[in-house]
């Protein structure tokens, strides 16, 4: 017969062992916690990059515009003299433009389409203020784009200098536009983007492309930043590529130096398919462990050959396992796998699209 010294002691010791595993689920959920927010930002940052290429490269095959001339018979396409063409009427969210700055990198290219919903500038490249002007005519063909994630068509603005070359391709031609300056504003200088920005109850009197975005880039946008670039010349696109997009090769050939690499990550339309092979893994493993080892690492906690182990979440999932350590392992790792996917998918654009702190510190809009 135990003692009361020793009951009570052994009461001590389960009551301490009790709040100590307590303290280590409380660690464990901590620990999620942060996961899922770095999961956040790398969704933000880097998935929906993926995802807006993903749509942007389909939208370009699903048009009949032609290549510009490429290989060895690329050419300069030289400027034209006279009025830009006129250009018809885009249809709503249909695709207006294809914006190219090297400044921010020879491979920088998006989609310029027709409105500025947030599907448009989340998914679909940047994004033409419909009342104001098409590429080439008289007054402000203004564009929107988020600053950070999404692509982040727009994240380098503050790199652009005096004179850097704006380059908007259309079906037939290529208008080039010339960098001049910026200005920061809030959301209601809604004249930044008149015909005449300088004098916005005043005729136009040239031909202006406009960039909006998000200011400061990292916070909340409570600003935006505006960047405008002048009308240089216009080009056939049956002429060849832009000066501007071309560099001279070893052999001294002309070479345009965009050649459209689509990232991997962007082939994907959706994680779902990825998200049905997990599955598919996941049943033939745990089937394949549950006939040939059936669950040893249970077994022998119930024999007591093992002592039970502290409560604990991620440890639960992995001894639920049927089969061996490495098993157990692959199949844990499996449904780790599954679950970013799902956060990914569906859990994520649902809260940046819903929650309101998480709209903000998504800049999840950017116009003015």
């Amino acid at each position: 017969m135990q003692s009361a010294d020793t009951q009570e002691s052994d009461t001590k010791s389960s009551s301490s062992n009790f709040w100590w595993q307590a303290a280590g689920v409380v660690g464990e959920i901590l620990i999620a916690f942060a996961v899922v927010c770095a999961l956040y930002i790398a969704w933000q940052m880097w998935w929906t990059g993926a995802q807006a290429e993903h749509t942007q490269v389909e939208a370009r095959q699903e048009t009949s515009w032609k290549n510009p001339r490429t290989g060895d018979k690329t050419k300069i396409a030289l400027p034209q003299i006279g009025e830009p063409p006129k250009l018809d009427k885009p249809k709503p969210e249909g695709l207006v433009a294809r914006l190219y700055i090297p400044r921010f990198g020879n491979q920088w290219e998006r989609n310029v389409v027709e409105g500025t919903s947030l599907d448009i500038l989340s998914k679909r490249g940047l994004g033409h203020y419909t009342a104001t002007q098409l590429p080439g005519e008289m007054g402000n063909f203004a564009v929107a784009g988020h600053r950070n994630g999404y692509g982040q068509p727009l994240g380098d603005v503050d790199l652009l200098k005096p004179g850097d070359a704006v380059v908007v391709r259309t079906k037939d031609y290529w208008y080039v536009y010339k960098y001049t300056s910026y200005k920061i504003v809030t959301p209601d200088h809604g004249e930044v983007i008149a015909p005449n920005p300088e004098h916005p109850n005043e005729k136009p009197t040239k031909r202006m492309l406009t960039l909006t975005t998000c200011e400061p880039k990292y916070t909340t946008a409570t600003h935006r930043w505006i960047s405008y670039a002048k009308f240089s010349y216009w080009a056939k696109i049956s002429d060849g590529i832009p000066k501007e997009l071309s560099t001279i090769d070893d052999n001294g050939k002309v070479k345009f130096i965009n050649n459209e690499q689509q990232s991997l990550a962007s082939h994907l339309s959706s994680l779902v398919p990825v998200m049905a092979v997990i599955v598919v893994l996941y049943v033939a493993i745990f089937a394949a462990g549950a006939i040939a080892w059936q669950w040893p690492e249970l077994r022998a906690i119930h024999a007591g050959v093992k002592k039970k182990p502290d409560a604990s979440i991620f440890g639960g999932i992995l001894r639920i396992q049927p089969g061996i350590t490495a098993i157990r392992w692959i199949l844990s790792i499996l449904i780790y796998l599954f679950i970013v996917s799902a956060l990914f998918q569906w859990i994520f654009p649902w809260a940046a699209s819903t929650v309101p702190f998480l709209q903000q510190m998504s800049n999840y809009t950017t116009t003015i």
